[in-house]
């Protein structure tokens, strides 16, 4: 992962402290500004813009939102281009992966911006303010429940009466399920890979289970806790089961998880924002650690058009 030590990008960070003992650690982002009513950064349509990457499981879930809100006017965003070079997430000239908001060519420039000197590990999705012209955020988090918040009047991914449950269910989502695939591909020991693919599918029974009466993860509906649930579920068979090695069982082999997966593809605007084809490439890259070879397999073949049997409203 890139880095920028007091203005200068490094392709890797020379003084990584992401491993103990084998066993990978996620390094906390470290631009938490917030929108609030009467702050800085005020809730107005049309002053942000999001830096994401199709790629990006912690960028998807803040399209995600965007997109299940309806809020594709309100908020704007430049993609990156799928794949990274010698200096990181990178923008076209022109193109779907041109960067139309501050015509910059890699996502480290961005950051430039914020601060010439500007220490830290360089990633997306990024929240940038255009009045201020300065980045909010960088935790996906954070960005996921502000927009959830502060954009959609009725609240209806994060109620106030079920907020305590959702957060229940993100904290499990978060530490077990989505950096669990991370824990369990970036393993650098037998013993740290073990514990985590074993919390890891230990998690995805518990999901199962709760699945098995419900439609939704909290109350009647859908909430954050469900969005942020699926990029994990999106990228499951066709890359963490082969590629990180989260092998015990597929997606498909859950029948409750794999409805949900699917009624939630089915949501307008989701499909649209779901890459298959990016996932495997990105995930079977090239990695002396993981896939020497670079090949990328043809399959899982997986019919995500199969009707679900339950529906989100």
């Amino acid at each position: 992962m890139g880095v920028m030590i007091d203005g200068v990008y490094h392709i890797e960070d020379p003084a990584p402290d992401s491993y103990l003992g084998g066993e990978f650690k996620r390094v906390a982002s470290s631009i938490r500004g917030q929108i609030t009513a009467g702050g800085p950064f005020t809730p107005d349509h049309g002053r942000y813009h999001l830096f994401v990457a199709w790629n990006c499981p912690w960028a998807h879930r803040t399209l995600l939102t965007r997109a299940v809100l309806g809020l594709e006017d309100a908020i704007s965003i430049s993609v990156a281009k799928p794949a990274r070079t010698d200096q990181g997430w990178v923008f076209e000239q022109t193109g779907p992966f041109a960067d139309a908001e501050l015509d910059a060519m890699a996502v480290h420039e961005i950051y430039a911006k914020q601060s010439p000197s500007y220490t830290g590990r360089i990633t997306v999705p990024v929240l940038w303010d255009r009045q201020t012209q300065q980045i909010v955020s960088n935790e996906s988090a954070d960005i996921v429940r502000m927009i959830g918040q502060h954009f959609d009047s009725s609240q209806r991914l994060c109620p106030a009466p079920l907020l305590p449950e959702i957060d229940k269910w993100n904290d499990l989502i978060h530490s077990r399920i989505n950096n669990g695939v991370y824990r369990a591909g970036f393993a650098r020991t037998q013993e740290a890979y073990d514990s985590a693919v074993t919390d890891l599918f230990h998690a995805l029974d518990e999901v199962e289970a709760h699945l098995e009466t419900r439609t939704t993860l909290v109350g009647e509906q859908l909430t954050e806790a469900d969005v942020r649930l699926f990029p994990t579920l999106a990228r499951f068979d066709v890359a963490y089961h082969y590629a990180f090695k989260c092998n015990l069982a597929k997606l498909t082999d859950y029948p409750n998880l794999w409805d949900f997966a699917r009624a939630f593809f089915a949501i307008k605007g989701v499909s649209e924002i779901v890459k298959f084809d990016i996932y495997k490439a990105g995930y079977f890259s090239k990695s002396d650690l993981r896939n020497p070879l670079g090949i990328v397999p043809k399959g899982p073949l997986v019919d995500w058009s199969e009707p679900p049997s339950r529906h989100f409203s």
